[in-house]
């Protein structure tokens, strides 16, 4: 275990149950900044192209985001249990502000990705270290409310992003998109300087910062993801830049390990995976991020495609599992309190498994409140998975391995989606060209439906490609119940000299 620092584990008790309350304000704050940042520019892309060109490259507003978040949030984790907390997320908070700015005074496409891409390098500090703070600020019994609280800001956010973004598009100006995070994190940061207070830490000589060991993790977690990204979509998965990309990726995950063996602080330690319990939730909660791609990408697809639904209604059919998750999450600790984190987890990812194995059985074109039952049971069984896999593994560790621990778990379910992204999208052009007889993807099938086409061999297909995704997802979750079985230990060893 960790080494055990009794000056630096009274985070709780430095800020106090007075301030604590102003600390989750601006946790929450900081959340929805990250969550929004993710969805709400969807909706604007063509307000956006329209006044600074670039069509063919707007998936890079994403895509650059997405990357820079990813492969930041190990640097940040172990900086956080270097320097403390509050430190990283007021620069990471800063760093994300800029890019926002800079996003608003973009004079093209190039510079607002370049720019989108800063905003990720400040958003891998929000996402890990709020996390992590959660941890600190409160004992094992009381963090499954806190947590359900941020899964909570998450998902709302993240389904009222597209939403905000079209209004802001449509009766102000895309920029205000990036402007409105300015006033939202200002308040923030200034909640954070004024109300948490991290204990006096121990005189220890000066941190040795592995510069190179983030320096190559930064390398070949960019190659990597930028290969699963764009191939099959910039270009076709055999051709020479996807070959390059994922050669060169592998050939930096050998330098990454070089690299990390021989630093005395290394960004990612040994540790994390030789230890049973963090290796296991970082398997089990990857394979999750597979999992939530087969909803979040396609079901809106199949909801307006196959059962006819307007693009307000096709969401609303997918934000069911935002009201089941948050409050499945809260309940879970009455569950892992009986049976542990490890029996809870397996309960709620095998529920998922079979209701993910449902989806297929639908009845064809069916009614949209059957797909939506699904995912607000869906929602309640991921709720029971990954709170009590996320609080467990926090609580096997002293603060000084907290933040790389929260840090490699999002890295992993960050990874997973990014993965699954790839992997059911080539899955589901597969089976819409077998059906149709020859090349096709999804988004030229919808645009065909939209545009008039005869449309019930078009529906079929669609209905075929996303069944087979939700297979898959179904396959991810049996494999993470797996994980979870054989890995995980039968009880998690959660610290007793912490303050939990």
């Amino acid at each position: 275990m960790g080494r055990t620092r009794p000056a630096i584990r009274d985070t709780a008790q430095r800020t106090g149950t007075d301030r604590r309350g102003a600390v989750v304000a601006a946790l929450m704050l900081t959340m929805a900044l990250a969550a929004l940042d993710s969805t709400i520019i969807s909706t604007a892309v063509p307000q956006i192209v329209g006044d600074l060109g670039g069509f063919s490259v707007f998936s890079w507003l994403f895509s650059g985001y997405l990357l820079a978040v990813t492969v930041t949030l190990p640097v940040y984790g172990k900086l956080s249990d270097t320097f403390g907390r509050k430190p990283v997320l007021i620069a990471g908070a800063a760093v994300f502000l800029l890019g926002s700015l800079l996003c608003a005074l973009a004079w093209n496409m190039a510079a607002l990705i370049a720019f989108r891409i800063v905003q990720g390098l400040g958003g891998g500090a929000l996402q890990g270290t709020v996390q992590t703070i959660a941890a600190d600020l409160y004992p094992l019994k009381e963090r499954p409310k806190i947590q359900a609280k941020l899964s909570t800001v998450w998902a709302t956010s993240s389904v009222a992003g597209p939403a905000l973004g079209g209004v802001l598009a449509a009766y102000t100006d895309w920029r205000w998109i990036f402007l409105v995070n300015l006033p939202i994190g200002a308040l923030a940061l200034w909640l954070i300087a004024r109300h948490l207070h991290e204990p006096v830490r121990e005189t220890t000589p000066r941190p040795r910062i592995d510069w190179a060991g983030a320096l190559a993790v930064f390398a070949c977690g960019g190659v990597l993801l930028t290969a699963l990204v764009q191939g099959g979509v910039a270009w076709d998965w055999l051709s020479a830049p996807s070959i390059a990309l994922l050669g060169t990726g592998l050939a930096l995950v050998a330098v990454v390990v070089a690299v990390e063996r021989r630093a005395a602080e290394p960004i990612i330690p040994g540790w994390v995976w030789r230890r049973r319990t963090i290796a296991a939730v970082n398997l089990a909660l990857g394979a999750l991020g597979l999992v939530m791609v087969a909803p979040t990408v396609f079901l809106p697809t199949y909801a307006q495609a196959v059962l006819g639904l307007a693009p307000i209604a096709a969401g609303f059919v997918l934000s069911v599992w935002t009201l089941s998750w948050p409050v499945s999450a809260a309940l879970s600790q009455h569950v892992y309190r009986r049976i542990g984190f490890r029996n809870t987890a397996m309960l709620g990812i095998g529920t998922a498994t079979l209701l993910l194995l449902a989806f297929p059985f639908l009845p064809y074109p069916g009614e949209p409140w059957q797909p939506a039952l699904l995912m607000l049971l869906l929602g309640g069984a991921l709720g029971l998975f990954q709170l009590p896999l996320l609080i467990g593994v926090q609580s096997t560790v002293d603060w000084d391995e907290r933040g790389t621990t929260t840090a490699s778990v999002l890295f992993c379910r960050q990874t997973g989606q990014t993965v699954g992204a790839a992997l059911f999208g080539a899955v589901a052009n597969g089976v819409l060209a077998a059906r149709l007889g020859g090349a096709g993807d999804l988004d030229s099938v919808t645009r065909a439906l939209d545009s008039g086409a005869p449309a019930e061999h078009l529906r079929h297909a669609v209905a075929d490609a996303v069944h087979a995704v939700y297979l898959g997802a179904a396959c991810a979750a049996a494999l993470s119940f797996l994980v979870v079985l054989f890995v995980a230990p039968r009880r998690f060893p959660v610290l007793k000299n912490t303050g939990e």
